[in-house]
């Protein structure tokens, strides 16, 4: 007993003894010994530890902004391997998709474990050096992720230093074969849109995403079943000839013009496409892209196997005919514009600048990749855009046609070839009426209506049956026949001039005309 309240002295003389040699030196030691003294010891403990190599990863490319794929890579690869036991997990669940995903958070860390040699992941973010007077909105219109550019963020690999070869050639390579794995195992297609950008946005993530769910097919497209296939086996040719692209020196890129009047199926064989394909889709919107070189850094962001669709591109930019420009008051026009956006504050891309997105050198830099422009007026495109090799396929799609109306009657109505799936309808009259239907479609006949306008008629009548949808429907059709035919008979019609009648109805004097707009 005695020995041990000895021991228990010796102790509280050992803590009190150091105390005071702590307080000593604080307040007699200089703050430099004492930061020198702080070193030494730090490289005492160093030296019985083995030494560690290290790993960034940022979260995008500093000089061009394009996303980093490593570090999606591991972020997904440390969501499905090593945070099932971490204290605290960053969950996000993306729209239409099933289960959450797991992220590393700021300021935290994870370990993992690699053939027997354990590595430290650490995950870090710091603020974005912007420059002064640089705020929440600026002549490019709102920014975006609240008003400022968000943070860059990077992951820290932690090694022993002896293992760098290990890491390197090995677990790294591993790393990225786990997560195209777990991406083709639970593959999501994505729909892209570029931001908003300003001044010190340089360096940002450029597009955000969405899940893409778009129902639209190949069989459920109203186009001519002759051209429908047509374009098919265009694009599985496409997407199969990667060794015929690269023996004839060609980047492995297809371009395409969708063209036709409003409502006549343009977004949805974009759609069609995407599905076809399993592919993403990069909507890019030109009005918020402020120079060439920001257009070239969005088309460098973007990943292989991807649909980059510009919609009504007559609409977002001054890309008309030169020559038409050339005469008349073209270099006024250009001159105001460029005045106007001056006094904007900004700087506008130019056609130069989308030739060389569509087929310059910087487009060749992405890999398998579909373009996509669509417009209501291709009259208005310059035609440097619309030669082969920047659009090399150019697609019209025009009114409804008999073999058009026979689609969206089986989608909306199931009015097919074998009868009406509809019980209560009589299979002779929902026939009756769609020959009649088909007969006021021909090109004799000359009523122009759209698919979307069809559409709209069959949904009108959801669930009063095949035979009701189709009697509208050919109502509407003779009612758009008896107003052309009227319009065209009116006393003192101009035998030059042209008159927009209704929606799909063009007359020139006393004939209509049959031509696609």
């Amino acid at each position: 007993m005695m020995e041990m309240v000895l021991d228990w002295r010796s102790l509280g003389s050992l803590l009190a003894t150091l105390m005071v040699f702590r307080t000593a030196m604080r307040d007699f030691l200089p703050p430099e010994a004492e930061l020198w003294l702080r070193r030494l010891l730090a490289r005492l403990a160093a030296a019985f530890r083995p030494p560690s190599g290290t790993i960034l990863i940022d979260e995008a490319d500093g000089a061009s902004g394009a996303a980093n794929d490593l570090y999606d890579s591991a972020q997904l690869y440390l969501g499905a391997r090593c945070l099932a036991t971490a204290p605290t997990v960053r969950l996000h669940k993306p729209r239409q998709s099933h289960r959450p995903v797991a992220s590393l958070p700021d300021s935290h860390t994870t370990h993992d474990v690699f053939r027997g040699v354990r590595v430290k992941w650490t995950s870090t973010a710091r603020s974005p050096d912007r420059p002064a007077g640089a705020g929440g909105f600026g002549p490019y219109g709102v920014l975006g992720r609240g008003g400022h550019g968000g943070d860059h963020r990077t992951l820290e690999l932690q090694f022993p230093r002896q293992h760098r070869d290990l890491v390197h050639d090995h677990y790294i390579p591993h790393l990225i074969a786990e997560a195209s794995r777990m991406r083709l195992k639970s593959r999501e297609r994505r729909l892209y849109t570029n931001r908003a950008t300003g001044p010190g946005e340089d360096h940002h993530r450029l597009w955000t995403s969405h899940a893409f769910a778009h129902p639209s097919t190949f069989d459920t497209l109203a186009v001519d079943p002759a051209l429908r296939e047509e374009i098919r086996g265009d694009l599985l040719r496409f997407a199969s000839r990667r060794d015929h692209y690269a023996r004839v020196g060609r980047a492995w890129k297809r371009g395409y013009l969708l063209h036709g009047p409003p409502g006549t199926g343009k977004t949805s064989l974009v759609a069609a496409i995407a599905n076809l394909l399993e592919f993403d889709v990069y909507d890019l919107e030109l009005t918020t892209v402020p120079t060439n070189s920001h257009l070239r850094r969005l088309l460098v962001s973007t990943t292989p196997k991807s649909v980059v669709v510009v919609e009504d591109i007559d609409c977002s930019l001054d890309l008309s005919d030169r020559n038409k420009n050339n005469s008349g008051n073209g270099a006024q026009d250009d001159t105001a514009a460029a005045a106007q956006l001056a006094v904007m504050g900004r700087e506008s891309i130019s056609l130069s600048g989308v030739l060389n997105f569509v087929d310059g050198l910087w487009s060749s830099c992405v890999g398998e990749r579909l373009m996509v422009f669509t417009t209501n007026h291709p009259e208005r495109l310059d035609p440097a855009l619309l030669r082969p090799g920047r659009m090399d396929r150019k697609i019209e799609l025009g009114y409804c046609t008999p073999p058009a109306l026979r689609v969206l009657a089986k989608n909306y109505l199931g009015v097919g070839d074998g009868g009406c799936e509809d019980a209560d309808d009589d299979p002779d009259t929902v026939n009756a009426l769609m020959a009649k239907a088909e007969g006021l479609l021909v090109a004799a006949v000359g009523v122009r209506i759209t698919p979307a306008d069809i559409a709209e008629v069959f949904m009108g009548c959801d669930g009063a049956g095949a035979a009701a949808a189709l009697r509208k429907l050919v109502d509407e059709l003779r009612r758009r026949r008896d107003d052309a035919a009227a319009a065209a008979m009116a006393p003192g019609e101009s035998t030059v001039n042209t008159k927009e009648l209704k929606p799909g109805i063009v007359v020139r004097g006393s004939a209509t005309m049959m031509t696609d707009i």
